[in-house]
């Protein structure tokens, strides 16, 4: 005789684990608005050079010259959107697991804010080693400190405001740095950090850890430093809706659309380093 046995589907769904956005209210310069326009220009206005004063003959500060200026586009590129269905008759047989609110919310969180947050990364590091503001070399936990210092030296040469800058870094490099015994040493804050196996900031500098695979693929990133007031991210469009029985599908329509994009300003590149792993 056959034994049938029972089964029971749960109510609760088994969601994945997900990031907030690592990018988003770090301090990006909100200067500039694209409402209404696709493109913004930005001027960069020069300056002249100083020369000794003459105190004789009719042009005694030099010869005036018309003062110059630069000017570059910035054009939103990134025009992007997703769309999907939920019948009403596969919901109420599968204890209306998918609910289109809760979906949407899940579409934002794993799909949405993970492609900002990439884009972002790679807008930066292509602007550093395209600016040539870039270090490539082996990180370990007995080098590591001395890297990020590095990398702060370059912003201080090119006089970039220590106040304010932000580092992301891997996993693997968060490590080192946490096993590197200059750092250890070098005072108060690391050895909260003994305590509380926490590091919130790096002489001055808030530290962001993220997944290596934010930032571009085979790039070998360990950090990527930089002082947020150097880049503008808008987000011109950003709309999401929800359709309850729309015309010929009985049941839930979602829809999305973002456009957005990130640039490093021209006059400001210099506020990005880079380091990379050999």
């Amino acid at each position: 005789m056959a034994v049938n046995l029972a089964s029971k589907y749960s109510k609760n769904v088994d969601e994945r684990f997900s990031l907030l956005s690592v990018t988003e209210n770090i301090g990006l310069n909100k200067e500039y608005d694209w409402s209404g326009v696709k493109t913004v220009t930005v001027y960069s206005i020069d300056t002249v050079a100083m020369r000794d004063y003459s105190r004789s003959g009719t042009s005694r500060y030099g010869t005036p010259a018309e003062l110059s200026d630069t000017k570059k586009d910035y054009s939103l590129s990134k025009d992007r959107s997703f769309t999907y269905t939920i019948d009403r008759g596969n919901a109420t047989e599968q204890l209306m697991i998918k609910k289109a609110g809760n979906s949407l919310a899940r579409q934002i969180r794993e799909v949405v804010v993970p492609e900002i947050d990439t884009y972002r990364l790679a807008a930066w590091y292509t602007a550093a080693v395209a600016n040539s503001h870039s270090a490539t070399a082996a990180v370990s936990d007995s080098n590591a400190y001395a890297k990020l210092l590095a990398a702060q030296e370059a912003l201080d040469e090119d006089k970039v405001p220590q106040s304010g800058r932000i580092c992301f870094v891997t996993p693997a490099y968060y490590n080192f740095l946490k096993q590197d015994d200059t750092f250890i040493k070098a005072g108060d804050m690391s050895q909260k950090m003994l305590i509380n196996g926490q590091v919130g900031e790096v002489d001055g500098v808030k530290i962001i850890k993220v997944p290596s695979s934010y930032f571009p693929s085979g790039g070998n990133v360990s950090f990527l430093l930089m002082h947020p007031k150097c880049s503008v991210s808008p987000k011109k469009l950003e709309d999401y809706k929800t359709h309850d029985n729309p015309p010929g599908i009985n049941g839930w329509l979602v829809e999305g659309r973002l456009i957005y994009d990130c640039f490093v300003l021209e006059a400001k590149k210099d506020a990005i380093f880079v380091h990379k792993t050999a």
